[in-house]
This record gives C-alpha cells, sequence and structure tokens, in this order.
C-alpha cells in the first residue's frame, strides 16, 4: 500500500530541493517524538547534518489534555541550549490537524526565535484545524473519518492504517 522506501526517498528530494531553494545554513534537524524522530534519523544520516540530531517530545505542550489524558511515558527533549537565528528542520511521520507542529514550534521557541523552520513530513494526510502546513512531503493521502495512520518502528519502519469500529 504505502511503499515507505519511496516515500523517504521523496522526502529526501524534497528536503534537498527546499535547503538549496531556502539556502538553509548548518541546519539543526529535530525530529518529534516518536514517529518524527525515526524519519529524521534516515533524513539526518541521508542528508549528511553535521550537529547532532535533535529530538522533541511535545507532550506538556499539547492542547488536548482534556481529550486524550496526560501521556506517562513522556521522555525528555534534547535541543541545543539556545536555537537563537539558527535554520531548522522540523521532522514529524505524520501532519494532520497541524497541533503537534504548533506544540512543537512553542516548546522550539522557548529555546529561542530560529532564522527559519521547514517543515518536513513522511505523510500528510487530510484533516487540518490550523493554519500550518508542512514545506516537504513524502506522500498525501486522503482518509475517511474513522481511519488513522499508525506508523511503527524504529527497523523496520511500516505503516499501518487503522480504521475505528462504529457500530450501527
Amino acid at each position: 500500500m504505502l511503499d515507505i522506501p519511496a516515500l523517504l526517498n521523496n522526502l529526501e528530494t524534497e528536503l534537498k530541493h527546499i535547503i538549496v531553494e531556502r539556502q538553509l545554513i548548518d541546519p539543526l534537524m529535530i525530529g518529534i517524538r516518536t514517529g518524527g524522530v525515526w524519519i529524521a534519523e534516515i533524513m539526518h544520516q541521508r542528508l549528511a547534518i553535521a550537529d547532532p540530531l535533535g529530538l522533541l517530545d511535545i507532550s506538556f505542550y499539547r492542547d488536548d489534555f482534556s481529550q486524550i489524558g496526560v501521556h506517562p511515558n513522556v521522555k525528555p527533549s534534547h535541543l541545543p541550549v539556545n536555537m537563537e537565528g539558527r535554520d531548522i528542520i522540523l521532522i514529524d511521520d505524520v501532519f494532520g490537524t497541524g497541533r503537534t507542529i504548533r506544540a512543537a514550534l512553542n516548546e522550539i521557541f522557548d529555546y529561542g526565535r530560529p532564522h527559519q523552520v521547514v517543515l518536513a513530513v513522511l505523510i500528510e494526510r487530510d484533516g487540518k484545524q490550523i493554519p500550518i502546513a508542512p514545506d516537504c512531503v513524502g506522500t498525501r493521502i486522503t482518509l475517511n473519518a474513522e481511519q488513522r495512520i499508525k506508523l511503527t518502528g524504529p527497523a523496520p519502519l511500516s505503516i499501518v492504517i487503522e480504521t475505528s469500529g462504529t457500530q450501527p
């Protein structure tokens, strides 16, 4: 169904293009836990990014605690102390509503004001709720309201489209 190697190749091609187009200088790559980190590890290696990969856990920046509750397995973020003026490539696995990215940007800005942020995602699905959109995408898909995408990994990476069972 969804060919992960092909999606990774598409994302890499788009990232290389945007790095040149937007003239990113010594970019810092940051992956959003957990699926985004798996994708970022691959892109970080393929693009030969010099700085260590940044890891971001947005659990405390989410705006939907009342709906999903606090996740007990919060892991620390690992980011440079100061990101002032840096070019950043932010990586996530699936872009849907935009709320995860909003939370990630809030956390990044707590470390300083970057020069620019490029958003790259493996999969963009429908359902956007806030005015944020990825710059680089492995693929775009349309799902119905009962479907969701789950990335498992890190090795091997696989994608499952789950359908919630609704009873009439």
